[in-house]
């Protein structure tokens, strides 16, 4: 709690600000007559037409009237993580990217303009093949990837990103990310100013390597390989087919491994891919036959990828799981893993 009963409550705040990172204290009714008080903590993005917008750590976006400030103060940024290697936002952000590399890009000053689609049957598109749809394989490939100063006005930014996915026949969007230092709280109100609408939220998470593969787990199963092959894709559920797409961009990376445990007719029972990236191992693809599951499969396919990435220098860490995915939220808090910022997909809202 950032004020305390005995605490003089003042309201040291203004809007010159925002882009800082604020608590403040606001009540309902009317504090003589018993009014309910409450505190939000996070980013400062807005304050017009007596409205102050705070972003939180979870990218979700508080309002509050301004006649309804009791108390408000500049905090420091949260403090980092005892748990788990330290790192740094920009860091992370890119080695998430080159872990995930699209089929095509374009630098819009220093944000990246990314996509990787494939034209699959199913229905006519505008100007396309007589039958077919475009299909853009994962948001993450397919999303401009802000780490920087575009060079222009946000506003007119993002008609650059609309226009270049447009003209690929593409929804646009955009990944931005909340709750570290030096994350993009600011960019995130815009793109909700701008008619952007947040679609998906996950965390990154982070964790020392060597306990990862140091846990009692059977690996002897467990195949790796530097290629990705038919069997692999026949048990990944991110894609309708393993077109040259997919296999490209599961095979970008510095140093890129898949591993699988044999399963039934062909069907592995568990797969999973790491990307060693200097210091880092990041973790994707992990996935486990429903028939397969509880028997430790996703811990061994992971603990026998730590310990290739730890042959190979790594000594750190990471993963993103969406903030929905409860029974993989666990898993990873098993395995020492600590959320280190969210990332958020905003897709254009057409009219």
């Amino acid at each position: 709690m950032e004020f305390t009963g005995g605490g003089r409550l003042e309201i040291r705040i203004t809007s010159a600000d925002v882009g800082k990172r604020v608590s403040v204290r606001c009540v309902t009714g009317s504090p003589a007559a018993g009014g309910k008080y409450t505190d939000a903590v996070g980013v400062l993005t807005s304050w017009d037409a007596g409205v102050l917008l705070i972003t939180r750590k979870g990218g979700e976006s508080v309002r509050i009237p301004e006649s309804s400030l009791v108390a408000g103060k500049v905090v420091p940024a949260a403090p980092a993580r005892r748990r788990g290697p330290a790192a740094t936002f920009p860091e992370l952000a890119r080695a998430t990217a080159r872990a995930w590399q699209p089929v095509e890009s374009e630098p819009l000053g220093e944000w990246t303009l990314r996509a990787a689609f494939q034209d699959v049957p199913g229905g006519a598109r505008p100007g396309g093949p007589a039958a077919g749809r475009r299909v853009g394989f994962t948001r993450r490939a397919n999303s401009a990837l802000p780490l920087g100063d575009p060079g222009l006005p946000v506003a007119e930014a993002l008609l650059r990103v609309r226009d270049w996915y447009a003209a690929r026949e593409l929804p646009a969007y955009v990944q931005a990310a909340t709750g570290a230092e030096g994350t993009q709280e600011l960019l995130c109100a815009a793109l909700d100013r701008h008619g952007w609408r947040r679609e998906v939220s996950a965390e990154v998470r982070i964790a020392a390597l060597a306990p990862l593969g140091d846990l009692d787990a059977d690996v002897s199963a467990v195949r790796l390989s530097r290629t990705v092959d038919d069997a692999w894709l026949s048990r990944y559920q991110r894609s309708e087919e393993a077109s040259p797409t997919v296999r490209s961009v599961l095979a970008s990376g510095p140093s890129v491994w898949f591993a699988s445990v044999a399963g039934t007719g062909g069907v592995p029972a568990a797969i999973g891919r790491c990307v060693v990236d200097g210091r880092w191992a990041g973790f994707m693809a992990v996935e486990v036959d429903p028939a397969h599951r509880r028997r430790g499969l996703a811990t061994s396919v992971m603990t026998a990828l730590a310990r290739q990435a730890l042959d190979e220098g790594a000594s750190a860490a990471w993963l993103q799981v969406e903030t929905d995915n409860d029974g993989a939220r666990a898993l990873y808090d098993g395995m020492g893993f600590a959320a280190h910022h969210h990332y958020h997909h905003y897709r254009w809202a057409e009219a």
